[in-house]
């Protein structure tokens, strides 16, 4: 997360894509989700009292909920303010930690209160049944939403001084024409017409990775094109997915759900050979179904979650974990992870350092002679434009 957000404007193909398509950024927020819902079927592995742990577990959302809100919800102005505080007509209510907490409040409900059977009674598949139809189940509506809302025509207005087009009364009035039904582009999904009814144009996100498509004519101080289509100077919120309202906090919260069945697997069997045959099974078959429906017509698309996104990014995931249960438990490789380990211990803590810009302040607070000298900006001018 750390490397796409900060290389990312220097190297683009590390970046999110900017909509159909699949770059390295595009997997981290799916393997958050992904260890998130792996790690609740060790926590959960015996439950005395359902209540209270179902409890326990929304406590645990609405902490991270409300500490997402307060760092990406525009409290904090970033690294060239020292000011603070949030306009409450503008503030963005989803982000990052939003999303996890929500995807794990779903699969933490299905591990604590469906009922299943032992795994040697029955089988992978048929002990997590009832998980199972949770996750198909969120996945047939997200596709009925997908292809069957319709999507009328609407219009937005953009201050001049975010928008490329003069006006007289301070604002630019844009029209974007749509009156269709399964348009999975950027100006007529469903998904940023039901944000735009239920969270209002304002508490969207002012700069949606899509602007860096061809079509947008995005300039290098990110400014968009007055040629451009009128839905490039839209906001449309990629972390708003996971809201209980959108379509594609289905395709997310399914993504936890997952990563509790391979947690299943790594409590449930003993044996390493078994663990990783089931693994490896679940991921090739996931990654398989995944690539088929992207080859019949259902985009890999990070911005709205698609559910060929969703499979190929699991699995990923779960190729990812093999790997690392295969050199650290298996082969004892463990001082090859130590960092990594003591990363996932205070990953929390690294989150918040970064998102609030603590970390970048001090970092930059060393510099040459000048300010504008500063370590971050020295090592960009030696390394980077060399």
């Amino acid at each position: 997360m750390m490397v796409v957000d900060y290389a990312g404007s220097v190297f683009p193909i590390i970046s999110h894509s900017p909509w159909n398509g699949i770059h390295l950024a595009d997997f981290v927020m799916p393997f958050f989700l992904f260890i998130a819902g792996l790690s609740l079927a060790l926590v959960y592995k015996k439950v005395t009292n359902r209540v209270d742990a179902t409890w326990k577990a929304l406590f645990r959302a609405v902490k991270l909920f409300l500490l997402g809100v307060l760092l990406q919800g525009g409290y904090l102005h970033g690294v060239t303010s020292l000011t603070y505080g949030v306009d409450i007509e503008k503030i963005r209510w989803m982000g990052v930690l939003q999303r996890i907490s929500i995807g794990y409040i779903v699969a933490a409900l299905c591990e604590i209160w469906l009922p299943y059977r032992t795994w040697r009674e029955v089988g992978f598949f048929k002990g997590f049944y009832w998980h199972w139809c949770v996750a198909f189940s969120l996945s047939a509506i997200y596709l009925w939403l997908s292809y069957a809302l319709y999507v009328p025509d609407w219009q937005f207005m953009v201050p001049t001084s975010a928008s490329s087009l003069p006006s007289s009364n301070n604002s630019s009035v844009y029209s974007v024409k749509c009156s269709v039904r399964g348009d999975l582009g950027p100006a007529c999904n469903s998904a940023g017409m039901i944000d735009r009814y239920i969270l209002g144009f304002d508490h969207l996100y002012m700069k949606p990775v899509y602007r860096n498509l061809k079509e947008c004519n995005i300039s290098a101080k990110g400014q968009v094109s007055e040629s451009s289509p009128p839905w490039c100077h839209a906001p449309f919120d990629p972390e708003v997915e996971m809201e209980p309202w959108r379509k594609s906090s289905l395709t997310a919260a399914a993504t936890c759900i997952i990563g509790l069945q391979y947690g299943h697997i790594l409590a449930h069997l003993q044996d390493h050979k078994g663990r990783l045959n089931n693994w490896s099974l679940f991921s090739i078959s996931s990654v398989v179904l995944g690539l088929f429906l992207a080859f019949i017509g259902i985009p890999v698309n990070k911005s709205l979650y698609t559910v060929s996104y969703m499979l190929i990014t699991s699995a990923s995931a779960g190729i990812t974990f093999c790997a690392f249960y295969l050199l650290v438990d298996v082969y004892g490789y463990r001082r090859l992870t130590s960092v990594l380990e003591w990363m996932g211990l205070h990953s929390l803590s690294i989150f918040v350092l970064i998102t609030s810009n603590l970390a970048v302040i001090a970092i930059q607070g060393f510099y040459l002679t000048a300010p504008q000298n500063n370590i971050v900006h020295w090592i960009i001018t030696r390394f980077v434009h060399a």
